[in-house]
């Protein structure tokens, strides 16, 4: 996954100090700001009335997010420096007022590039260079403001100019991956037709508006104008709600749902959280990609005793308020927990703070060291069952999992109190037994538990048709989190239309737009002129929310390709072949735009152009099951009988767990007469899936071409009872 780049610990939220603004007063002269764009006037214009909250402000990582270049601005080392990072050499220089630096470009050859702006403060700064159709790119080399050393992003790898990765690619664009959260009402405008940007914004770095928005009517009513009532606070984030609302949509890693974000808009109709699976978080949800903080917090008790970010960071400059054990301590009974039979390290040492065992963490991005805010008690127990990581052997490395688990038990006794992470970490795991099965569906339902960890145990959960489990998702459907009801309806996606049409439209009018969303996914296919006029009404808005969530995305290679997936789900293939080819544009190594290409060029009779595209694919990703899978079903299709044969027997040794290419290819054993290997492929396709009635039918039909009519009959029968039985 893409690095992003440099985020800082807490986006502010700025609550007005109202210094001197607590009655309008006639001293303020807004007629210069009268054709301020959308409203947005700038952080002077704030200063002269919240002198205290701007000289906090200033300095801080927002006020540092983004900058031109200049003697001041710039801390890297541009004079004649070189810098050579994974085989790549770096020459930094400056003329007159401008910085430069030559190194490899997009074409794979050495180019000199000019810095056009600063982007971050500390640990790192990097620098963005300027590309054709509106794109600004990030430079890989980035100096580290504590050692004043040039280092690389992604250390040790070697990048390719054409790898999605490399610096001058969509991996490293600020249009996509940094601008709305380094910038005041930044506004992406993507051009999907020509993959082109006009990106504007207000005020270059993270500034007051950011968070307040905008204030142009705030300035009117601070000079007098009575006819606005009374807009003293424009955003404020007193309650834990209304502030992550303001935090949130910067630090976490999500999915955008609309085109522009704004402080004032709850987060679930903005933006779709990433669950804590184990692609970006350990099975237990500490942190492993860069996650931004939000979802980590929302896991802790802290997030559901209603701890909020300004509880712990000054709002305005973002540090912390209290250093060492002092700023926990102000919830926390000394007594109780800043003592020696709490921790069991000596006081005064790094073992007795509580960041040690609570907020463990992690480095990102080269040199950004940034702790866990699940704030979770050590579970070296876990470890030792499931390779998670726990902050005893963080300190103590020369020690293994299990002589910090007996420690655990010596100090705290052998019960450890109920978590989430106990039951996601079985549903983490997969394979389930029946008892296994029984815990994470009452786990998923269970509303004491986090809501973005039950989340995730709903998203590994695989559907296997019982009554149980369709119960546990109407009764999800139920729940207080919009997360919960979106990740049910997303599951739904896994069983035929006809049963879930009508779950979909029961939820069209939910109150948060992420599950409405949801909702318009489940039923893309359904046909429009076949509903009622009342129906369409419910329908068309919010297929329209879908189709803007798509567009805020596509900009990127993924969301390209979801975008040509929504194209294949309304039966318009043609519109998907051209997303699809966007998305390998955009980054030529995601495989499964490859596959879904493949797809639709077959769907409308370019088979030949299906072949190459897989052929590719399998070039490219050589160990990718899937790529030989389809490319046997398609050689198939073209007569090349013994070609398809090989490429799913390859499918089968690269994915032994895909039934579905165990089936095909005992099928076309069976129709080449090589009846003992189609029977000894089948069997191994059951050993998966036993109560496949497919798999059964063809084993009886491979027993029957044996001649081995007494065992082919004897599936017939079962299947026969089977189906008299449902």
């Amino acid at each position: 996954m893409p690095v992003m780049l440099k985020r800082i610990l807490f986006l502010t939220i700025i609550t007005l100090q109202l210094l001197g603004c607590n009655q309008p007063q006639e001293v303020l002269d807004v007629s210069s700001f009268a054709d301020a764009p959308a409203g947005f006037v700038g952080d002077a214009a704030c200063m002269e009335c919240h002198q205290t909250a701007y000289n906090d402000w200033r300095g801080s990582h927002h006020d540092w997010a983004m900058k031109l270049p200049n003697d001041t601005t710039v801390l890297g080392d541009f004079d004649n420096q070189i810098y050579v990072g994974d085989s790549v050499i770096y020459r930094f220089s400056r003329r007159d007022s401008s910085y430069f630096v030559t190194t490899v470009g997009d074409n794979g050859q050495e180019q000199e590039f000019k810095i056009v702006y600063t982007f971050g403060v500390t640990p790192l700064q990097q620098y963005l260079i300027e590309f054709p159709d509106g794109r600004l790119q990030t430079l890989r080399a980035t100096w580290d403001t504590d050692k004043k050393i040039w280092f690389n992003q992604y250390a040790g790898q070697v990048i390719p100019p054409d790898d999605w990765l490399h610096w001058s690619q969509g991996g490293q664009r600020w249009n996509t991956m940094c601008a709305e959260c380094h910038s005041t009402n930044l506004v992406k405008n993507y051009n999907l037709a020509k993959d082109a940007f006009n990106t504007t914004y207000s005020v270059i770095n993270v500034s007051c508006e950011a968070c307040h928005g905008p204030a142009l009517d705030h300035m009117r009513w601070a000079a007098g104008d009575t006819t606005l009532g009374d807009p003293k606070i424009l955003v404020k984030g007193y309650d834990q709600k209304s502030q992550l609302q303001l935090c949130a949509g910067c630090h976490v890693r999500r999915v955008k749902l609309t085109e522009v974000i704004r402080p004032d808009v709850a987060f679930e109709d903005q933006f779709l959280v990433q669950t804590i699976n184990s692609e970006y978080y350990h099975p237990d949800g500490q942190i492993k990609e860069e996650d931004y903080v939000y979802g980590s917090f929302l896991q802790s008790k802290m997030y559901h005793m209603g701890i909020k970010c300004s509880d712990c960071h000054n709002v305005h400059s973002m540090q912390l308020k209290k250093q060492g054990n002092e700023l926990c301590l102000q919830c926390h009974i000394p007594a109780n927990y800043d003592a020696k039979n709490h921790h069991f390290h000596e006081m005064k040492t790094e073992g007795a703070e509580c960041i040690s065992c609570h907020m463990t963490g992690d480095v990102y991005m080269g040199n950004d060291f940034r702790r866990d805010h699940s704030f979770r008690i050590p579970r070296p127990d876990q470890s030792v069952e499931y390779d998670t990581p726990n902050a005893c052997i963080g300190c103590h490395d020369d020690q293994s999992d299990e002589w910090a688990a007996e420690w655990i038990v010596t100090w705290y006794g052998p019960e450890r109190a109920d978590h989430f992470s106990d039951h996601l970490l079985k549903a983490s795991r997969g394979g389930y037994d029946s008892q296994t099965t029984e815990e994470v569906l009452r786990f998923i339902n269970n509303m004491k538990y986090p809501a973005i960890a039950r989340a995730t145990a709903l998203e590994y959960f695989p559907l296997s048709g019982e009554q149980a489990e369709y119960q546990m998702l109407i009764d999800a459907l139920a729940d207080s989190s919009a997360l919960i009801r979106y990740h049910a309806l997303a599951k739904l996606r896994l069983l035929p239309p006809e049963q879930t049409a009508g779950i979909a439209m029961e939820h069209l009018n939910d109150k948060t737009r992420l599950v409405r969303i949801g909702a318009a996914q489940l039923i893309v296919e359904l046909d429009i002129n076949q509903l009622t006029p009342a129906q369409r009404s419910q329908v068309l808005p919010v297929r329209d929310e879908l189709t803007e969530m798509l567009r805020a995305n596509a900009d990127f290679s993924l969301g390209r390709m979801q975008l040509g997936d929504h194209y294949m789900r309304l039966d318009q293939p043609f519109k998907a072949i051209t997303e699809y080819e966007m998305a390998i544009q955009m980054d030529e190594l995601l495989s499964i735009a490859y596959s879904n290409l493949a797809t639709a060029y077959n769907m409308v009779g370019n088979d030949s152009l299906a072949l190459i595209t897989l052929d590719r694919l399998v070039e490219l990703e050589p160990e990718y099951a899937r790529g030989f899978y389809l490319r046997g079903l398609l050689k198939y299709e073209l007569g090349d009988t013994d070609g398809a044969i090989n490429d799913l027997s390859i499918s089968t040794r690269l994915d032994p767990g895909d039934f579905r290419s165990y089936y095909n290819l005992a099928n076309l054993l069976l129709n080449q007469q090589q009846l003992q290997q189609a029977e000894k492929t089948m069997n191994t396709g059951l050993d998966l899936l036993p109560n496949s009635q497919e798999g059964q039918y063809l084993l009886a039909l491979i027993f029957q071409a044996q001649g081995r009519d007494g065992e082919a009959q004897q599936i017939m029968i079962r299947l026969q009872a089977a189906a008299q039985a449902n």
